[in-house]
């Protein structure tokens, strides 16, 4: 006869939580709800139930006043009232991540709200996890092709780099990221909407993503009128799956639009627990995570992420605190030019405000004299622009401005691309090899005469 495997029942029962730590509801002051306790700590998840007991929501502690503590309601708070019990869980926010949410899209706790069934879930993650160890971290040496030629040649992107989209509002955007999901060599797309406009989900998913693009993706969605720590959560949800698709070995492709949101997000819920705002009326605790979520993305040991962050410029001042601090975390970052958008040139990458900080280390040499020749020609030609645009410019004073007058209209058109138009990096890098040689030897031509 098998023995009674008592030891195994004594530490179920000694392990056995026989009392759960509650605490009561005693005020709520616009996102902030006060309760006179239970006994928790920052990040916990707490069940918000009302006295009937027929109503329950999950809360998170963000902080602590006068010996009360703090919570946001993971969802609206309408209806919560004073007497509510407040009961710890003893756990954080967690998220079941698998296989199975590639071509779904979920909210920003991982639910899907496609229509879908429901996901089968192959691990729980935590949506708060540490940055890999620096020393840890393999150097950025392998190129990412996105199949948009301005970026693959003049602002080379590599496995594991984080990158910031820096533009204004109605320049193309998401219309940019849409392409870059659709066309790049990564494995697989993790896309956050932060804080989007519920009419602009639906377009970017069926018209800039489209059904190619939606097969190989994750959507994390959470529109602008969901709570700001709905909005908050949503970047750390998708970087969280990017995480578990990366340790599987794969090349996770990122892409949250907008960071700024996030950040304005967390204004939002610094402010109503008592911060002090400083630069644009940010609380430090922006600053402070901002790397923290940042840091996340890049290479491990197998597999890597690949952040394209994208950072709504407010009224297109690029030395704003959130655009100001992104430039300085991220390795590069790509800057869309209104002044282009209006010339009906997309995508309206300004390269001369642009760099990928990794771009010679995934180049080879002549890759790279090729970037910079390319470079050189549109810088000379933005200083002359002016005399040459009003007949002032006489050829032949100039030999640089010569060159570039021949070939700035080849390779504007080069630079320009259609949104559905893909170019792998060959025939990308042969293309603009032409352009550049053929002015070299045009302009050696011209001088012998």
């Amino acid at each position: 006869m098998r023995p009674t495997p008592w030891a195994e029942y004594t530490s179920i029962i000694h392990s056995a939580e026989t009392v759960r730590p509650t605490g009561r509801v005693v005020g709520l002051v616009g996102l902030t709800i006060e309760a006179d306790g239970p006994h928790v700590q920052v990040g916990d998840l707490c069940l918000l139930e009302d006295i009937s007991g027929r109503r329950r929501l999950p809360a998170e502690v963000v902080g602590f006043r006068q010996g009360r503590v703090l919570l946001m309601p993971i969802g609206e708070r309408q209806g919560i009232g004073p007497g509510w019990v407040v009961t710890a869980t003893g756990e954080s926010l967690t998220i079941g991540v698998s296989d199975a949410m590639l071509g779904r899209v979920v909210d920003a706790l991982g639910h899907p709200i496609d229509g879908g069934t429901a996901i089968p879930a192959d691990v729980q993650r935590s949506l708060d996890a540490s940055p890999p160890h620096p020393l840890h971290r393999p150097r950025v040496i392998d190129r990412l092709n996105t199949g948009v030629r301005v970026i693959d040649t003049l602002m080379t992107l590599g496995k594991g780099q984080r990158i910031g989209l820096f533009a204004g509002s109605g320049v193309g955007k998401s219309t940019l990221l849409g392409m870059i999901s659709r066309t790049s060599s990564a494995d697989v797309n993790v896309i956050a909407l932060v804080g989007e406009r519920g009419k602009e989900v639906r377009d970017f998913i069926e018209r800039d993503l489209g059904p190619e693009g939606m097969k190989r993706s994750v959507t994390v969605v959470c529109t602008s009128d969901q709570p700001a720590l709905m909005r908050l959560k949503a970047a750390h949800t998708a970087t969280t799956i990017a995480e578990y698709f990366r340790d599987r070995g794969a090349d996770v492709m990122l892409l949250v639009d907008s960071i700024t949101r996030w950040a304005l997000a967390q204004r939002e819920v610094g402010l109503s627990i008592g911060e002090p705002p400083t630069t644009r009326g940010f609380p430090p605790s922006v600053f402070a995570m901002l790397p923290r979520l940042l840091e996340r993305a890049g290479r491990a040991s197998r597999g890597s992420i690949t952040g394209v962050y994208s950072v709504l410029v407010e009224g297109d001042d690029m030395a704003e605190p959130i655009s100001d601090s992104c430039r300085a975390i991220l390795d590069g970052h790509i800057s869309l030019s209104r002044r282009l958008a209006s010339q009906n040139h997309f995508p309206a990458v300004d390269v001369l405000e642009s760099i990928s900080r990794v771009a010679k280390d995934v180049l080879t040499r002549e890759e790279c004299d090729l970037a910079g020749m390319a470079r050189d020609i549109l810088a000379t030609y933005r200083e002359a622009e002016d005399l040459i645009s009003v007949g002032a410019y006489k050829r032949g004073s100039s030999p640089d401005i010569d060159r570039a007058i021949d070939v700035i209209k080849e390779l504007t058109g080069f630079l320009r691309q259609q949104v559905d138009e893909f170019t792998d990096a060959d025939a990308t890098w042969n293309a603009l090899r032409t352009i550049l040689t053929k002015q070299t030897t045009d302009t050696k031509n011209s001088t012998a005469q």
